[in-house]
């Protein structure tokens, strides 16, 4: 067995397991405060990997200043999105909201094709450092900065749930609508503040995956690939979706090795966390650490 090759193999699979995870609390997010599943998640890397590439490139902005303005623009997408979009939904049938949803992630992929093309665009070298040696084994630049800040997201999260105003705002928004507006809370500045968050974790994740492997419309493939972390981890928990997100990404690299060592099936990487999907759905279909819903009848 070649031991180098799997510690390889886990560790990338822990750094890319925190960015399953930081993209699963996305979801999460908007399903606690608008019960709905966005599928336009994986366009929102695409959104925020491109924004960024094209300040880099076209303005010729050093990383550092082209970074910033990246979330700030996508800050005020996410806020435009939900008013001039998904605002006038509220009351309709969720079906109907996750049908936009879809049709969303449909016309931002065919936009970013038309403005960028479908050929991967590399981006410039941002690092001094291609790679940091992590316990003897060669970790690219961008996966290290990568796993730092989501570390730092995970923590603002909590923080942000446990004792914000805005956060317990959205817990109670989540918990119910109704009670909550009886208190004073603006629903809708809630619901526009987790499609902002949404938006701003996601174009991190974007950029940094498009910083190793290029940009293109493949990455918003990343919002797909994210949803087994989501179920496994409980569509309504953000502890869940952090373990669900680690769980995957360890996942999916054990099955790229042992498809690679004895196997050779050749696409296992790609379909393992499908699997555990539907093994998930069958064993315990409100995850980990999801609420089960009890209804009388």
């Amino acid at each position: 067995m070649n031991s180098s090759l799997l510690g390889q193999l886990l560790i990338n699979g822990l750094i890319i397991g925190t960015l399953y995870g930081v993209v699963a609390m996305c979801f999460v997010l908007i399903y606690k405060s608008t019960k709905v599943v966005n599928f336009a998640q994986g366009e929102f890397l695409l959104i925020g990997a491109w924004t960024c590439w094209w300040l880099l490139v076209r303005f010729e902005l050093p990383f550092w200043a082209g970074f910033p303005l990246t979330l700030c623009f996508m800050v005020v997408f996410g806020i435009a999105l939900q008013v001039l979009v998904l605002r006038p939904m509220i009351g309709e049938p969720i079906i109907s909201v996750i049908m936009v949803t879809i049709g969303l992630s449909m016309f931002f992929q065919s936009l970013m094709g038309w403005m960028f093309g479908g050929f991967p665009r590399p981006y410039p070298q941002a690092f001094s450092t291609e790679s940091i040696d992590v316990f003897g084994l060669q970790v690219q630049t961008p996966y290290v900065m990568s796993m730092v800040i989501s570390l730092v997201i995970m923590a603002a999260f909590y923080y942000f749930f446990r004792f914000s105003k805005a956060g317990l705002a959205m817990r109670a928004t989540a918990f119910n609508q109704q009670v909550a507006q009886s208190l004073g809370i603006s629903v809708k500045n809630v619901f526009a503040g987790a499609w902002a968050i949404s938006a701003v974790v996601s174009a991190l994740a974007g950029i940094v995956i498009g910083m190793v492997n290029g940009v293109s419309s493949a990455l918003s493939f990343f919002g797909i690939k994210v949803f087994p972390a989501v179920i496994l981890g409980g569509l309504d928990s953000i502890v869940g979706a952090v373990v669900g997100g680690l769980i995957i990404g360890v996942l999916e690299n054990l099955a790229e090795f042992v498809d690679g060592q004895y196997l050779h099936i050749g696409n296992l990487y790609s379909v393992a966390p499908f699997y555990a999907l539907v093994i998930i759905l069958m064993i315990r279909p409100y995850g980990l650490f999801g609420t089960k819903d009890i209804e009388r009848i």
